[in-house]
C-alpha cells in the first residue's frame, strides 16, 4: 500500500525528511559556547571577546620576521563581538624596516583567523570582508621614503597618518558602521610563512588587512557573531587626526615562530 494512503506513515515520512534536510539549528541568544581561535598574522595581534582581552601574540612586535600562528580557547556567550588589533613590524613611525641597510624597505602585513565551536566542530566565524576595520597608523605617506638615505619620522615623504582609536572599540555596543569593510588579500600577496601550514584553514577564511598591505601598519578589526552587525551609514573619514598608539606588551605560547 502506498505510504501516503496511511496517515501515520505519511507523518513519520515527512518528519524524517525535515530532520534529514533541515539546516543546523542556530545557537540561541545568550547561549554559552567554548570557541577555539586560530590566528596567523604578519607580524603581531591582540584579541578581545566582548571587550575582554583573551589572547596576545607570544612573539614581541619588536621582533623582525616574527611569523607565527597561535591557537587558544575561550568561553563566551552569544552574540559575541570579536576584535583584533593587528600590527606589522616597523622599526619606527616611518613604517620602514632595516633602516640604514641595503634592505631598507616598507614591511607588509596580513592576517587570517577562524573560530570554531569546540563542542560541535562548527566554524562560527572566519576573517573575510564582513569584518569592519580601521587603520590607525599609516606610514610612510609616500613610498619614496623607502629610498631615502636618512628617513626621518614625520618629515617629508616619511610622514605618518595617525587616527585616535576609540576607547571602547572592542565593546559589543560600539558602533563600527563608519569603519570600512576589511580588505581581503590573496595568499600570494601575503606570502604566509612559519605556522600557517600547521592549521587546517576553512576554505571561507580569507587574509584581511587595511587596503594597503605595506603602509597600513596598525589595523583594528571587529565582527559580531550571532547577531547582525550595524549597517554602514556613511563612508568613513580618511585618517582623521588623533593621538598616537601606545606599544602593547607580549604574552603566550605559539605554534611556531621565526626570529631573525
Amino acid at each position: 500500500m502506498p505510504i501516503f494512503h496511511h496517515p501515520a506513515r505519511a507523518v513519520l515520512f515527512v518528519a524524517y525528511l525535515f530532520a534529514a534536510f533541515a539546516p543546523p539549528a542556530a545557537h540561541a541568544q545568550n547561549a554559552s559556547v567554548t570557541l577555539s581561535g586560530e590566528v596567523w598574522v604578519d607580524n603581531w595581534f591582540q584579541f578581545y571577546a566582548n571587550g575582554k582581552k583573551v589572547a596576545q601574540d607570544s612573539v614581541s612586535i619588536r621582533t623582525e620576521r616574527s611569523f607565527n600562528a597561535e591557537r587558544f580557547t575561550f568561553k563566551t556567550k552569544l552574540p559575541v563581538t570579536l576584535a583584533f588589533e593587528f600590527r606589522d613590524f616597523m622599526q619606527n613611525e616611518t613604517g620602514l624596516e632595516y633602516i640604514g641597510t641595503r634592505r631598507q624597505q616598507m614591511g607588509d602585513g596580513g592576517a587570517i583567523a577562524q573560530f570554531t565551536d569546540t563542542k560541535t566542530g562548527k566554524v562560527m566565524a572566519v576573517t573575510n570582508s564582513s569584518w569592519r576595520c580601521l587603520t590607525v597608523q599609516h606610514a610612510p605617506v609616500d613610498k619614496s621614503c623607502a629610498r631615502e638615505r636618512n628617513p626621518t619620522v614625520n618629515k617629508g615623504a616619511c610622514k605618518q597618518k595617525v587616527v585616535s582609536r576609540p576607547s571602547n572599540w572592542t565593546a559589543p555596543g560600539f558602533d563600527d558602521s563608519r569603519w570600512r569593510k576589511a580588505s581581503t588579500h590573496s595568499k600570494s600577496s601575503v606570502s604566509p610563512k612559519d605556522g600557517y601550514n600547521r592549521i587546517r584553514w576553512s576554505r571561507s577564511a580569507k587574509f584581511i588587512w587595511g587596503p594597503d598591505l605595506e603602509r597600513d601598519n596598525i589595523v583594528l578589526c571587529r565582527l559580531t557573531v550571532g547577531d547582525s552587525a550595524p549597517n554602514a551609514k556613511r563612508p568613513p573619514e580618511d585618517f582623521p587626526g588623533g593621538r598616537s598608539v601606545q606599544q602593547p606588551r607580549s604574552g603566550q605560547a605559539a605554534l611556531s615562530s621565526r626570529n631573525g
